[in-house]
This record gives structure tokens, sequence and C-alpha cells, in this order.
């Protein structure tokens, strides 16, 4: 257990300080948002799994109502506040230290719930079922998921996901799922590429070597660096094949 605790700690050492920790853009939550439908002039919006929140401060700029912006990680929390201070936002956004599966919300709490690159955590369906709840009648949800693109992958691709994420599926499958959670699908479309690089991998790429000579002599977190050298690698050769899908739905029923 101490040794997973410092190899987690290493891997926040890998992502601190990015602007993002995952694909990601500003122009696709717009996108996303716009696919919203019959959201109130005021809606209350939980944004779950937010990190340091540069879609939660997209989401403030652009909609006039609370938002409420939960993550597991309270330095996460501090630097949205810090980002929210500075753009002005802060008395519009409301953070929350807290687990996605077990969330302190009562029923109906929300207009819009939002989750980019977060709900892998809990996985895509059960994400979706578990969070229907805290949707007002007609609310929306849009969530980012990695998803595969094509139905015959690359086998170093596949093989890297088989162990890094094998619960990942495809376009088809994850819409299957979102109408049996008791969705109405209203859109999806896939990041730009420039989102994989532009806030995420092109930064963090740039510090590897660092960390490399950091832990020249530790195995076990050289390995934690050399994951994430790896999938950057497998981001370029093959990011045709997968993608981080946005999916837009609205409560159904």
């Amino acid at each position: 257990m101490e040794e997973e605790s410092r190899l987690f700690e290493i891997f926040l050492e890998v992502q601190r300080g990015l602007p993002r920790q995952g694909p990601g853009a500003a122009q696709s939550t717009l996108d996303a948002l716009a696919l919203c439908r019959g959201l109130p002039e005021h809606p209350s919006v939980l944004d779950i799994g937010c990190g340091p929140g540069l879609q939660t401060l997209v989401l403030a700029e652009a909609l006039d109502g609370p938002i409420t912006a939960v993550d597991l990680l309270q330095e996460y929390l501090d630097s949205l506040n810090e980002r929210a201070a500075a753009t002005g936002l802060a008395e519009r956004i409301e953070v929350l230290a807290g687990d996605m599966a077990e969330l302190p919300f009562p029923d109906r709490s929300f207009d819009l719930i939002w989750a980019e690159g977060s709900a892998y955590i809990m996985g895509f369906e059960a994400a979706f079922r578990a969070w229907r709840r805290l949707l007002k009648p007609g609310g929306c949800i849009a969530m980012t998921e990695l998803t595969w693109l094509r139905s015959d992958p690359p086998a170093e691709a596949a093989a890297f996901f088989q162990t890094e994420y094998p619960a990942m599926t495809t376009l088809e499958a994850n819409m299957a799922s979102l109408k049996a959670c008791g969705y109405d699908l209203l859109g999806t479309f896939t990041l730009p590429e420039a989102a994989w690089w532009d806030d995420y991998y092109t930064p963090l790429e740039a510090r590897l070597p660092r960390l490399k000579a950091c832990y020249a002599d530790d195995p076990a977190a050289r390995s934690v660096v050399a994951t994430t050298e790896r999938e950057i690698d497998v981001r370029r050769r093959f990011g045709d094949a997968y993608g981080y899908v946005f999916f837009v739905a609205q409560k159904a029923g």
C-alpha cells in the first residue's frame, strides 16, 4: 500500500502544473454546450472530476448560473480557485473535494452535469447510471470518453489500452449504454487532434526528460514516466484509431 501511494504521488508529479490533466479544448467545451437542449436561463451545473478547471471556467463564462466543481484532489481545486479569482469568476464557482462515486447532493439538484475525461474512473456506463438521479427532469449531461474509432485498431495500440484502459469500447457500444441508462442522445463528436497536444501532451512531453533524470535510480518511478512516454508515442502513431468523444445527452422520462 505504501509503494502504491508513492507511485500515485509520482503520477501526480508527472501531471502537476499542466494546463489540463487530459485532452480538451475550450472550443470543444463550447461545441458540446451548444448541443444541450432546454437548459433554463440560469442553469445549475455540476462539473465532476473538474481537475484544474479550464472547462469549468469556459462554462462559467458561457452560462449565467451557479457551478459546483468536484474533484478528489484539493490541489486541483486550489488551482481552479486561483484561476477563477484571476478571471473574476470566483463568485460563480463553488468547489468541493469529494469522490465522484459518492456525491453528496439530493436527487434532481442540477440542470447540467459535465465530465471531461473523468468518467472512466467509475466507468462510462456506471457514471451515466449513477449520476442520472442528480439531474432535474429534462436535464442534460455531457461527458468525454476514450473510444475506439475503428473496429480493427492496430495491434500495438490495442495491446497498450488492454493494459491501460481495458474497458475502452466503440462509439456504437457507448451510444447503446447511454440509451440503456435512460438518456436521449443529443449529439456526439470527436475531439480534434489539437485538443490532445496544445494544453496536454506538448507540455507533458517537454517535462519527461527532467523526470527521467530525477528518477534515474528509481526503477518503479521510471516505469511511471515510461508509461506516459509510451502513451504519447501511441497517440502520435495510431491517433486515427481512437479518440476522446463528447457524448451529450438528455435525461429521458
